[in-house]
């Protein structure tokens, strides 16, 4: 589940890091409210005006603006606000913003000159540790840096026996190259960060920048959170920060009715029965000459109710000429889900439009592929893998 800006830097002052003050606001009436409230509380003249979408880049795209008065916070505020905001990591339409985080300024002048780097704590899928990747090239795209200068990118791996030590803290802060009271608050700085990034269950979090202001305080200026769903029942008040208008719709509607469904780019459909299986059919679909158009896991229930909203949801992509459906009858009866798939095709009439091909293996496959083929519907039946691949190869061309 990913999180908004804002969202990110609350879990984070939680743990004791120091963070970019803000408030967000819904419009520019209270955009204005906002930047005299935090005037207040802060003393800060001038305010940072960020749109809050789940996509980075926002600066690139206009989404990030700094106002010097008043008049300039409710002008941005109103202009960003409901705009269709275009990012390197959003679609060529875009994300329309609902609201802004209206934040403090930090870089403001001092003793020192200030330095941004980039700071995050993820998952080292190789070794199945956690690590810390940091670089002194912050405010820029961190792919950027690792292809032109990767020497400048570091990592720290953490054992998850003992979790970070001092000296890693310590480690991280020196090949920042900071001294002096920047090096104190950056090590303060770097174990909040990494408590707040295994206290909250997260798999990400990315902190880019994180600045040494000029009197040489450390703090996250942008926050972007990824918490893992499967330990959502851990942290309620989290799963309370979901923002639904920020997910595909169609990935929305399948989570509520209880399916594993994930929208890709392809022209071939795929309702499948476990995730170890979908994988293989994606893989399937490929060596077919299609693309998969989806990844969706009905479960180990596959009866007319729940195939048929599996179907209904795969249509809604418009790129879909053909839908493989491949079920494994261990728990579920291959016959079972066969007369699902029948009943569901009769009930939905003629909204479904494209071939459909059934592979159906395990408990009672040949019954199952007998119930098919005497449907008189316009679905084929296979039972093995290379024969259910034909057979989408065949209805592509």
């Amino acid at each position: 589940m990913n999180l908004h800006e804002y969202q990110g830097k609350e879990i984070l002052a939680s743990f004791g890091v120091r963070i970019q003050r803000g408030i967000v606001a819904q419009t520019a009436a209270e955009a204005v409210d906002a930047a005299k409230r935090l005037t207040e509380e802060t003393g800060t003249g001038w305010h940072v005006i960020k749109a809050q979408i789940h996509a980075g880049g926002r600066g690139k795209g206009g989404g990030v603006k700094l106002a010097k008065n008043l008049k300039e916070v409710e002008e941005i505020a109103d202009a960003i606000i409901g705009m269709n905001l275009i990012t390197p990591q959003t679609s060529k339409e875009g994300k329309k913003v609902h609201q802004v985080l209206v934040a403090e300024d930090v870089y403001y002048p001092g003793d020192s000159e200030t330095s941004e780097f980039y700071i995050s704590v993820l998952l080292n899928r190789s070794t199945g540790r956690n690590m810390i990747m940091y670089s002194t090239e912050g405010g820029m795209d961190i792919e950027e840096v690792a292809e032109k200068t990767p020497h400048l990118i570091f990592n720290e791996e953490i054992d998850p026996a003992t979790g970070l030590l001092p000296f890693q803290a310590r480690q991280i802060a020196f090949n920042l190259g900071l001294s002096g009271q920047a090096f104190k608050e950056m090590v303060k700085f770097v174990s909040a960060l990494y408590k707040a990034y295994e206290s909250s269950d997260a798999s990400l979090f990315e902190i880019n920048p994180v600045l040494k202001t000029s009197d040489d305080k450390i703090m996250a200026v942008d926050a972007k959170v990824t918490i893992d769903d499967n330990a959502l029942y851990r942290h309620k008040d989290y799963e309370e920060m979901r923002d639904i208008r920020e997910e595909d719709p169609i990935e929305v509607e399948a989570k509520a009715a209880g399916l594993n469904y994930v929208n890709l780019d392809g022209n071939v459909g795929c309702m499948v029965n476990g995730a170890g299986l979908a994988m293989a059919t994606m893989d399937l679909i490929k060596m077919a000459g299609g693309e998969p158009a989806n990844f969706l896991d009905v479960g180990g229930t596959a009866d007319a109710q729940r195939v048929e909203t599996a179907f209904r949801i795969i249509l809604k992509d418009p790129n879909v000429k053909a839908i493989l459906v491949n079920i494994f009858g261990g728990i579920v009866r291959g016959d079972r889900v066969a007369q699902g798939i029948v009943d569901a095709y009769r009930s939905m009439g003629d909204a479904i439009k494209v071939p459909i091909i059934v592979r159906l293996q395990g408990t009672n496959a040949e019954l199952a592929k007998e119930l098919i083929d005497n449907s008189g519907l316009a679905v084929h039946s296979a039972i093995e893998f290379k024969e259910a691949a034909d057979k989408v190869q065949e209805v592509l061309q």
